[in-house]
């Protein structure tokens, strides 16, 4: 849970932040959310903070959704499906918003098409955007460079990976959007993660040198404190390979 809602959290990124303080109350002085209808500018700018709120929501709902029920698979239809679970997310909860925000200001608010309208604009927006050839060359040369372990996660992984953690016949991989599980040996794992420079820390437990932010220590014991806030036990046999190596 705390995996996940950190990177409920990243969606919600400085730009986005300071993009919104400008171009929402913009949006609330121009538009009105529906046609025939006259809100008040407060009112404006809780519908248009939430339909944005909504979308960054809905669109993390939906990969977590999916990550969860294929990540496991060769799954090819990804873009439809997330298409799909973003729409069926996205419909009732504006259409709730909507109902209170409308209600609140003595209306009536309007019929289901109408929000329909609204969520079908929006998944299409979502499916153009991700269909949309926009790596650039820079973009092709990072990915050619990434860790080979990188291709055993979903086709839209855009993160990093932070740690790897044995579980019986499988490896956790801790990324900044989530947790994936794959079938491997823990020793190929963490070489697929070349060229990427990390340590293990344990014999169960391997982390990104980057993803480390600072060390705790808690009864006697050390662990490490990565970027997503998770701490990692640092066992006696590896200590001082992490310190001659100045990770700790």
């Amino acid at each position: 849970m705390p995996n996940k809602l950190s990177s409920l959290v990243a969606e919600f990124t400085m730009r986005r932040v300071v993009a919104g303080a400008i171009f929402l109350p913009l949006m609330a002085i121009a538009f009105q959310p529906f046609q025939n209808m006259d809100l008040s500018f407060s009112l404006r700018l809780i519908f248009w903070t939430g339909v944005t709120a909504l979308a960054l929501g809905v669109t993390w709902a939906a990969r977590q959704l999916l990550k969860k029920w294929f990540a496991e698979t060769s799954f090819t239809g990804w873009d439809l499906a997330f298409t799909f679970v973003a729409f069926a997310l996205f419909v009732p909860s504006l259409w709730l918003m909507t109902l209170l925000v409308f209600s609140a200001g003595g209306q009536q608010a309007p019929d289901v098409l109408s929000v329909v309208s609204y969520g079908a604009l929006f998944t299409t927006g979502l499916l153009i955007i991700r269909r949309a050839p926009v790596q650039s060359a820079t973009d092709h040369d990072i990915s050619r460079f990434a860790p080979r372990l990188y291709r055993r996660l979903p086709q839209e992984f855009t993160g990093q990976v932070l740690r790897l953690a044995v579980r019986d016949h499988s490896v956790d991989v801790v990324t900044t959007e989530g947790l994936f599980t794959i079938r491997s040996r823990f020793t190929d794992a963490i070489a697929e993660m070349e060229p990427e420079r990390g340590h293990c820390t344990h014999r169960s437990h391997w982390v990104v040198d980057a993803a480390v932010t600072g060390i705790e220590k808690s009864h006697g014991k050390t662990f490490l404190r990565l970027t997503n806030g998770e701490l990692v036990p640092v066992s006696r046999k590896y200590k001082p390979i992490l310190e001659k190596d100045g990770v700790i």
